[in-house]
């Protein structure tokens, strides 16, 4: 297999830092990500050439790794410790063989009990792999499932509703190949969430702002607000004032793994001061002056 450059990969130098390769990582995703760029295989390869090389220059322990060992850099450190223990154990049993030992030898070399080569190792578990999962916040809002691609490994994944910015899902045994019989390594999932709503989210609460005039606010009115599954029909109390904050109980976002279970809408009015006021209004607010 070709040696792959994942500081070519991002576009970064070797000596880049990690705000650097973040930075470029993420440019690189929204460019090259399947849903802007459906149908096209160059595109696919692509991304998945760009998560690699993000799980590992990511990853300061992985990186450094990658530049002392390059292309072999998942398994260079097990296998020189592992060929180190050998020795060790190699030049102990050549300075103390025991009565013990001397027969299990002989036994191993002549058709006695079996032995193997690969007993002398030890066990190591697998590389961890880690990955950005981009998702809007309306994707977040429901239960959904959605398959994905790491290391040409395809991974059919259930992302429960409620998930949060920035939060890291561990998927077990999907991570590297262990070695010498060892544990294969874990997948750790961090989940990035857009919003481009005009809700404000805050854990399992959520914000909006609504704007009155200042007839409704002074004589009260029904009024259809949104929600972040529909509308519903608010009423307003008469003289209400600005910034007055009303809450809807389980209007607001999913309680993650927790079955029918939301937080709360928080809503704020703001009251609009009428503009381009024509003279009958002038002299009705003039009149509403003097009676102040």
């Amino acid at each position: 297999m070709a040696f792959i450059n994942y500081y070519k990969i991002l576009g970064v130098s070797k000596t880049a830092t990690e705000k650097e390769i973040k930075a470029s990582y993420r440019k690189l995703a929204r460019k090259y990500h399947p849903d802007l760029n459906p149908d096209n295989k160059k595109a696919e390869l692509k991304f998945k050439e760009i998560n690699e090389a993000n799980q590992v220059l990511s990853d300061p322990e992985n990186r450094k790794k990658y530049d002392k060992y390059g292309e072999d850099w998942k398994r260079g450190e097990e296998s020189e410790k592992a060929q180190q223990q050998y020795q060790s154990q190699n030049r102990s049993r050549q300075q103390d063989f025991s009565d013990r030992e001397y027969s299990d030898f002989f036994e191993s070399m002549f058709g006695g009990r079996a032995s193997s080569r690969q007993s002398h190792y030890t066990k190591f578990k697998g590389q961890d792999y880690h990955a950005e999962l981009h998702l809007d916040l309306k994707d977040a809002y429901t239960t959904h499932k959605q398959l994905l691609t790491v290391n040409n490994t395809k991974i059919r994944l259930t992302i429960p509703a409620g998930v949060e910015n920035d939060q890291v899902i561990k998927i077990k045994g999907k991570g590297g190949e262990g070695l010498n019989g060892g544990p294969d390594g874990d997948l750790y999932i961090k989940f990035i969430i857009n919003n481009q709503t005009q809700f404000k989210r805050d854990g399992n609460n959520l914000y909006s702002n609504v704007n009155i005039d200042l007839y409704t606010s002074l004589l009260g009115e029904e009024i259809m607000v949104d929600t972040f599954n529909g509308k519903v029909k608010l009423k307003i109390a008469p003289e209400t004032q600005n910034e007055t904050k009303v809450k809807l109980k389980g209007k607001g976002f999913p309680v993650y793994k927790k079955k029918d279970a939301f937080g709360d809408l928080i809503i704020t009015y703001h009251i609009k001061t009428p503009t381009h006021l024509r003279e009958k209004e002038k002299e009705l607010f003039k009149e509403l002056q003097k009676l102040g």
